[in-house]
This record gives structure tokens, sequence and C-alpha cells, in this order.
């Protein structure tokens, strides 16, 4: 068994725009990264993403990125529960996971596909419940791309902390 997930969303906003939302710092840090971005998502780059549900900002390794149609990242991988239970605490394990955010065009460029898989744990209690946090993480990063993008609202606002 492999331990993998995909999650996907469809954007109203033509996937440059989209793509943008994403790869750049500034507006990331509007609507996901509730601690900060640091960095552009550029192939071969090392950048830094906070939160404020997993403070402490952490290294992504950007791996490769190919402008309005792929990012593949890798971040530290952790064996531990969700990240965001209370008095449970993830462990830092010795190896990362691979993202894979892939943006399409649809309705003759007036929708962007966004899809994110991530793959890489080993199998065992711990990393299932990691990735289950992590499966729960990007689904909420559609969710407040769309409607950041869409609508100017910002879903994950003073919600941890």
């Amino acid at each position: 068994m492999e331990l993998k997930f995909r999650v996907a969303a469809r954007i109203a906003k033509p996937v440059h725009e989209v793509f943008e939302a994403v790869a750049d710092p500034a507006q990331l840090s509007e609507y996901f990264t509730t601690g900060g971005a640091k960095g552009r998502l550029e192939t071969g780059a090392t950048v830094t993403w906070d939160f404020h549900d997993f403070p402490g900002a952490f290294p992504v390794h950007v791996i490769e990125v190919v402008p309005d149609e792929r990012i593949i990242l890798e971040w530290q991988a952790s064996e531990g529960e969700a990240h965001n239970v209370e008095g449970s605490e993830p462990r830092d394990a010795d190896y990362r996971t691979r993202v894979t955010m892939a943006f399409k065009p649809l309705d003759d460029g007036r929708r962007t596909l966004v899809e994110i898989a991530e793959e890489g744990w080993r199998e065992n209690q711990g990393a299932l419940g990691a990735s289950y946090g992590n499966c729960q993480g990007w689904s909420q990063m559609l969710c407040a791309l769309k409607v950041w993008i869409e609508h100017g609202i910002h879903l994950r606002a003073d919600m941890y902390k």
C-alpha cells in the first residue's frame, strides 16, 4: 500500500492568475500561509512557509516549476497526528514528501482546474495520520484560494490565532 492522495478544485479565473496566486509569496500569504511565505516558487529555490496553526517557518524545496502548468515541491515529512489536533505533536521524519500541483485551463481559459497530489510517506501509523492532516490542509488551501481569488475573502483569517 502506498500512502498518497489527490485533491482538486475548479477556480473561476484564468490559469495564469491562479498559478501566480500560488507562485507569488505575497499572494500565497494572503490566503494560505497565515504566518507568511518568503520566496517565489521557482525551480531550484528553497522558500519558507509559516502557518499560525503549525508555527515556525519551515523550508519548502522547489523541484520544478513550469509556469502556468505545474509546480513540484518537497518538504519535511512528519510521522505524527494531524497538525491541528490539540495535544498531538507531529514528529519530523528523516525524509521528504513530494507535492505536485497541476494547473489546467477549462472553458476556453475562463476557469482553471487545480490538482494537488502528495506522496512519499512511509507505511506506518504515524505517517498515515500525517498524510490525513496534509490532505485536509491542501483541501483547505484550495477552498481558501478559490474564495480569495474569486471574491477577495480571507477564509483562513483569524482561524488559528
